[in-house]
Formats: structure tokens, C-alpha cells, sequence
């Protein structure tokens, strides 16, 4: 296929001759889903989505067009629409670019895996109504879902500067969960949260007698919570569990410094940021316990790369490095026209979509305590697991999240289980009462597929990793306040 991009590229610079610099970015993705709903089969889904994005300099600006149609003529059309794109805005633009943040960049990059696997493995249908039957622990339990979903995605940029790169990302994908009733009582379960426990990988993550032993939990704490108190209201140590904490860091720090949105380019649509590009640097965003890397070299996780679609390597760095700002999730882009250093981290989500600025991996370093030393130092806490609910301002500052299961601390024990456990706070008095951080034992990768950002809007994967968590003096609250 890359041969054929090369022709591709030289009919579009052909079309382009006026353009300092032009590239082509083709994505093909392929993706299956699979659900079975009480038992019995709901739906399959597949399909495959291919084509490319023509990207030209002129003038200082970048402009685009994308078509599904990989023919020289067509691809030639597309450079011809770009290039007149980029003269119309031609010392109009916020910044004026030059090719430095589109590097030469040759690199592979495969997704790891055990394995080559199957397209789809035998018995994933008998699987999921199994599962659903793991789930309904009694008939109390109203409505059992299961559901895999796998895929893969195939990217290919080419460059007149000699940019060649190529990756293939694999993925797959569980979720399970029971709703359960009793009276007017109403509660819902799920492994790690909607569509949470998603990383890289092929079928042979698909290990079934575990997610079926995690099914029958599942269901047995849905009802559970039926009899459960709900969570008291007041200020207490909060624990939060890695499938929590994925949520957190995602809202309260990854989101806030995202470079382009601190700029103010996301302002109309998904909100600015409190965070302010003089704070990169200086800021005291948590405790001294908190330690943010962004890590897209971790095989597994849901958003590791060799390099971002703008050619940038990807390696390790600290964002937040213990405790203070150190720098943001700035694409090589965003750092030209802020003066602030940041990541390799643009990326879109087709190849009908320019890149943008978004997070990949955004992982809490593992800490010192473990987990039982950390229950065993509170007085008066609640552990929370697994996110349901969220809400956060326009500034990604002041945030309300619920949680699905609670368990009461007190006096150093985990002692009843209470229901509809939810707590607010503001991000950066929050992070900075992050009393204990757990060991590398409870640290746990997960991943949400669908992150959405950007006008027209884009959905994409990230992935966010954490150890077990305690912050001390939070607002906690039950259901109904």
C-alpha cells in the first residue's frame, strides 16, 4: 500500500506546486461489535472505513481535504481544494507556520500481540449469552448486557519533506453489565464501567472464564446495593479505585491542559481551561505525591503509538512531576505558537479529520502506600469504584462525579457497603489533598474509546492508568442531594 501512497503524493504535489510543504494521511479502520442483551443475541455490527487527508503549507498555513476515493485524479482534486483553502486564509491565520512541525519522520509501529488471532474467535456469541447469565445472580436483576467489540486501525503518512510512516492498532473491548431493582430502588453494575476495560490487543485478551467469574460479581453486587445504605453526606478521606481514578485524571487534568484549549480554540464548544500558560512551569496543580506521565509506549494500553500523525515520536514525560506543572498536552503545533513545551500528541480520528490536540496515554505514577496501610490510616472514609455519572464546568475546574459501589472506612476497616456514592470538588484543591498514593500492585491500565473534542467533532481513544488513590477532606454525598 505505501508504493501506491507515493504516487498518490506526487499526483497531489503535482496539483500543489505553489505549496511549500504537502502530505497525505491514509486511515483505514476496521470494527466489529458484538452484543447479546437477557440472554439472548442482540446485534452485530461491522464494517470498514477508508480514505485520505491532503494537507498543504502555504503561506504559513496549513489547510486540508480528504476523499474516499484513493484514485491520482481524485487525490489531485483534493490537493487543488487544500491549496486554494490555504490561500484563502493567507495572512488571515493565528500563527504562521513553517515545516519544523511537520517532521521527516520514518518510523513502524505495531500493536503487540500474543498471537495472530481470528477476525472473530469461535464461541464469542456463547460467550456473551453466558455471560449474561453470570450476570443475573438473582431475579432481582431486571436487565443483563454483554458486549465485545474489536478492531483495528491501519495509518500511512507520506510527506514531501520524506515523512514515511506506518502504523497498525489493535484494540478490543468488554463491557458487563446488570441493572437490578427492588421496589423503587433501582441499581446498576458494571466490570470497570461502560466500555472501560478497552486496550490494545488482539482476541486473545479475550479471557472468558475471568470476564465470566467478573460477570457473576457483577450481578451479585447489583444486588447487593439494593439493601445498601446510600453514602452519607458530609467530608471524609475519599479512595478511589483505578476505574475511578481513569475518569478523574481524564476530566481534571487531561482535559485542562490540553494545549489548544488553554489557547482557547475549544472555547465555543467543549470549554476552556483554568489552567493559564504562564502556570506551565510554576503551578502547583496537586500534592507532592502526584506524579502525571503521558506514555504512549506502554504495549497495552488504549492509546499507545509510535508517533502522533503529525510524525512527532512519542516517548515519555512528565506532565505534572511531584505535584507541579511541568508542562502541557501540546501537539509540536500548539508549542510553536504558545512557547510552551508539550507532547506528541496530535491526532485525529478519521481520515476525514484534521489532527487535533488530544491526550493518549495520561497515567498517575504508582506511590509508597499499600493498600492496606492506606485503609488502615483513615478514621473516616469512603472507598468508590467504578465512575457513573460526571459533570464539569466549562473551565474544568469545579466537577461532580458519581460513583456506581461504595464501601464506609472507619477506624481503619472497610466495614458496610453503601449505594449512590457521588463527591465534588474543584481540580486543583482536590489533587492537592491527594493524601496517599498506592503501590504498583493496585495499579491498573485502562481505556475509554470514546473521547469527544474538536469542530466537526472527533471521538478517539485514550487510555489512563493509576494505582489506588486516597484525598483527604472531600464533599461526599448519597443519591438525591
Amino acid at each position: 500500500m505505501h508504493s501506491d501512497l507515493r504516487r498518490l503524493l506526487d499526483a497531489a504535489a503535482g496539483a500543489a506546486k505553489e505549496a511549500s510543504w504537502l502530505g497525505i494521511r491514509r486511515r483505514r479502520t476496521t470494527a466489529t461489535y458484538y452484543m447479546a442483551k437477557d440472554g439472548a443475541f442482540d446485534q452485530a455490527i461491522g464494517g470498514v472505513d477508508d480514505g485520505v487527508m491532503v494537507e498543504v503549507l502555504f503561506d504559513g498555513q496549513f489547510a486540508y481535504a480528504a476523499t474516499p476515493d484513493t484514485s491520482p485524479a481524485s487525490v489531485a482534486a483534493a490537493a487543488r481544494s487544500a491549496l486554494a483553502s490555504a490561500r484563502a486564509a493567507s495572512g488571515r491565520g493565528v500563527y504562521r507556520f513553517d515545516e519544523s512541525v511537520r517532521p521527516p519522520t520514518v518510523t513502524r509501529y505495531e500493536t503487540p500481540r500474543l498471537r495472530k488471532s481470528p477476525l472473530v474467535p469461535d464461541g464469542v456469541f456463547s460467550f456473551l449469552i453466558d455471560a449474561c447469565g453470570a450476570l443475573r445472580a438473582s431475579d432481582e436483576v431486571i436487565q443483563t448486557t454483554a458486549m465485545v467489540e474489536a478492531g483495528r486501525y491501519d495509518y500511512e503518512i507520506v510527506s514531501t519533506n520524506g515523512a514515511d510512516l506506518e502504523q497498525t492498532l489493535y484494540y478490543i473491548g468488554t463491557s458487563l453489565q446488570a441493572v437490578a431493582r427492588r421496589g423503587d430502588i433501582v441499581q446498576l453494575r458494571t466490570a470497570n464501567g461502560p466500555r472501560g476495560l478497552t486496550r490494545q490487543g488482539g482476541w486473545e485478551l479475550l479471557d472468558t472464564d475471568a470476564l465470566l467469574a467478573d460477570a457473576k460479581r457483577v450481578g451479585t453486587e447489583a444486588v447487593e446495593l439494593l439493601g445498601a445504605e446510600s453514602c452519607p453526606s458530609d467530608k471524609r478521606t475519599l479512595v478511589l479505585t483505578p476505574d475511578q481514578m481513569m475518569l478523574q485524571i481524564h476530566e481534571s487534568v487531561g482535559h485542562p491542559l490540553e494545549i489548544d484549549r488553554i489557547l482557547g480554540d475549544e472555547r465555543n464548544y467543549a470549554g476552556s481551561s483554568f489552567v493559564k500558560l504562564e502556570d506551565i512551569g510554576t503551578l502547583r496543580y496537586g500534592s507532592d505525591l502526584m506524579n502525571i506521565s503521558y506514555d504512549p509506549t506502554i504495549p497495552g494500553e488504549l492509546a499507545s503509538y509510535g508517533a502522533d500523525e503529525t510524525g512527532n515520536l512519542a516517548v515519555k514525560q512528565f506532565i505534572i512531576q511531584n505535584g507541579i506543572l511541568k508542562r502541557g498536552l501540546g501537539s509540536l503545533e500548539s508549542q510553536a505558537r504558545s512557547g510552551a513545551p508539550g507532547v506528541a500528541n496530535q491526532r485525529a480520528t478519521s481520515w476525514n479529520r484534521p489532527p487535533i490536540d488530544r491526550m493518549a496515554n495520561l497515567n498517575l505514577e504508582p506511590g509508597a502506600t499499600s493498600f492496606d496501610d492506606m485503609i488502615a490510616s483513615i478514621e473516616k472514609g469512603v472507598l468508590m469504584r467504578t465512575n457513573r455519572s460526571w459533570s464539569i464546568d466549562d473551565y474544568r475546574n469545579k466537577f461532580q462525579f458519581g460513583c456506581e459501589y461504595g464501601t464506609l472506612i472507619e477506624n481503619g476497616k472497610l466495614t458496610k457497603t453503601v449505594r449512590d456514592p457521588n463527591y465534588r470538588g474543584i481540580s486543583s484543591t482536590f489533587w492537592r489533598n491527594l493524601s496517599a498514593v498506592g503501590t504498583a500492585d493496585t495499579f491498573q491500565p485502562f481505556g475509554t474509546p470514546n473521547c469527544g473534542k474538536g469542530e466537526p467533532n472527533q471521538v478517539i481513544f485514550v487510555g489512563h492508568a493509576s494505582p489506588v488513590c486516597a484525598f483527604s477532606d472531600v464533599e461526599v454525598f448519597g443519591g438525591g442531594k
